[in-house]
């Protein structure tokens, strides 16, 4: 479990933070900076509170990032074949 979780529907403040090395308080404060961002959405039940994930930031964030990997798939690439062409020739 972790934010990833998040994929598959709201998760308990609780329950996300048992998965990290950090005190539930720091991460309901992670959690507030992300719904401040827009990231994610807060639902009180009772005393609980849940959050989900908000697909549009990522979506546009994505669409925005899409042009750009192609050029970094590439040139990550040219390194690495640069990379083990040295190792090869010592």
């Amino acid at each position: 479990m972790g934010w990833h979780d998040l994929l598959d529907g709201p998760q308990p403040v609780t329950e996300i933070a048992a998965h990290f090395d950090m005190r539930r308080p720091s991460v309901s404060e992670h959690l507030k900076a992300l719904r401040d961002a827009g990231l994610v959405a807060e639902t009180k039940r009772g005393r609980q509170r849940f959050y989900r994930l908000e697909p549009e930031p990522l979506l546009q964030l994505r669409d925005w990032l899409s042009p750009y990997e192609r050029f970094w798939r590439d040139k990550l690439a040219n390194l690495r074949d640069l990379l083990d062409e040295e190792d090869h020739n010592g």
